[in-house]
């Protein structure tokens, strides 16, 4: 059997495949990142999950592709808790960026662009990845990201700048004290998944101009330092991965379609 997993901070999904290649089954498990996760943690965070037990002794290839495995030495920390659960499998740990421009490579040269709880971009041409401006998280960058909307709700609350009806339902669902999330961020582990959990309100209220004007502003940002860094960017096709790609695809493609009639200037 073949594990496919595509992981970033938040969760990771598996696919299963058999030796022909045919998909058997789907898991989830929470987000594995090096940069947060030690191999103590992959290994629980496995073994939490029965499906995956099920099968982890027969599973003899794994193909990992995961956010923040960029170097060897990160690489390595998330293969040596795979090890521990799968143990008679080959195992492939690599860069989400390779994963994501794999899944959108058409046959020609594209720039691959990540929009999840972290972001990211690369310029793939289906065989060598190539990154031309770094990550730089949570904290320094992630721009579009889900960690990168949260912040900008949680800012214009605590800054009363929130529209009323967004102020009200915010403090309906969450009645945050400042204390509390000042804590989960600079306390806690994975302050980065803390503030993209926002996003399930943000796209709850997807429709409210103020959330249209974050993420439009927010695309607009990300597209000037990680798509107009590579010198073909105005060529090759851009494609969006990852949660915010996704629930977000109206606003994303409004911004995408400025390439076309503005170059996507600020």
């Amino acid at each position: 059997m073949i594990l496919i997993a595509d992981s970033g901070s938040t969760k990771c999904d598996w696919a299963l495949l058999d030796e022909k290649g045919q998909r058997i089954s789907d898991f989830e498990t929470m987000g594995l990142n090096p940069y947060f996760h030690n191999p103590d943690i992959t290994e629980k965070a496995l073994r939490d999950n029965p499906s995956l037990m099920k099968i982890a002794d027969q599973v003899k290839h794994i193909f990992f592709y995961g956010a923040g495995s960029s170097t060897e030495e990160m690489c390595s920390i998330m293969h040596a808790g795979l090890i521990r659960v799968f143990k008679n499998a080959e195992i492939l740990v690599e860069h989400d960026q390779l994963g994501s421009g794999m899944a959108v490579y058409d046959g020609e040269p594209c720039i691959a662009c990540i929009l999840g709880t972290g972001s990211n971009s690369c310029h793939f041409d289906g065989q060598k990845v190539y990154e031309e401006i770094p990550s730089l998280a949570y904290i320094l960058g992630d721009e579009a990201s889900g960690s990168y909307f949260g912040k900008i709700l949680l800012q214009e609350y605590f800054y009363k700048k929130l529209p009323e009806d967004l102020r009200i339902s915010f403090e309906e669902k969450y009645a945050p004290s400042k204390d509390d999330v000042i804590n989960k961020i600079y306390r806690e582990p994975n302050a980065n998944v803390y503030l993209a959990s926002f996003m399930k309100f943000i796209g709850e209220h997807h429709d409210h101009p103020r959330v249209q004007e974050w993420v439009t502003k927010g695309m607009i940002h990300f597209i000037n330092i990680h798509v107009k860094c590579f010198a073909d960017w105005k060529e090759v096709p851009v494609h969006f991965v990852g949660s915010i790609g996704h629930y977000f695809f109206t606003i994303v493609w409004n911004a995408r379609q400025k390439k076309q009639a503005s170059n996507w200037a600020e």
